[in-house]
């Protein structure tokens, strides 16, 4: 006999939805396949963050092994963070031994035919997520490094310190040095200290 878990989400944002709009053909369809419901573990907060206390309480359990499979209305209804953080979520179900199943998205099953060409989609859609976030990384170096900027520890050149100590003397406080030199505060009071 398989245990399921229900999961139904609505966004704070979602005006005039209900999880109620999810919940029975959730049950509906344990029931048609003779599924055992653990729990039902409902929200009504954004999908953007795993930091929901449903969901975390869902981990909590599937960890526990308290059920074999979750059962969610839809991907976007599970989670909104991101292909990288959504396959992270759904390996760690699986690592514990625990599978998934979308109701409306069939593919989206992790005993279906599908589950490793579905998986293999996520792991190359969060590879290029980790790629975008590089690169808009290294764009925004490289604007700051434009402005004059600069990035990473500053060179530990006497005369460096020595503007600093100066500055400092002259009763400057290290932030002002800071924007002063363009370094941060906790570069120069490392400087002024030592």
């Amino acid at each position: 006999m398989t245990t399921v878990a229900l999961y139904a989400r609505v966004s704070t944002k979602d005006k005039g939805q209900s999880t109620e709009n999810q919940l029975p053909e959730l049950r509906r369809f344990a029931q048609a396949h003779g599924y055992t419901i653990y729990k039902e573990y409902v929200e009504h907060e954004s999908g953007g963050t795993g930091k929901r206390s449903e969901f975390q309480a869902l981990f909590a359990d599937a960890h526990l092994r308290r059920f074999d499979l979750v059962l969610f209305w839809s991907l976007d209804r599970f989670s909104r963070e991101g292909a990288l953080p959504t396959l992270q979520y759904l390996n760690q179900l699986q690592g514990w031994g625990v599978g998934y199943k979308s109701l409306t998205e069939q593919y989206l099953d992790s005993v279906g035919l599908f589950q490793e060409a579905i998986i293999s989609i996520l792991a190359t859609l969060a590879k290029q997520e980790r790629i975008r976030l590089s690169e808009r990384t290294k764009a925004g170096m490289a604007r700051r490094r434009a402005e004059g900027v600069q990035i990473g520890p500053p060179t530990k050149s006497a005369v460096v310190i020595d503007q600093i100590r100066e500055l400092k003397q002259r009763g400057l406080s290290s932030y002002a040095i800071s924007k002063a030199l363009r370094m941060s505060a906790s570069t120069v009071a490392k400087y002024v200290l030592g």
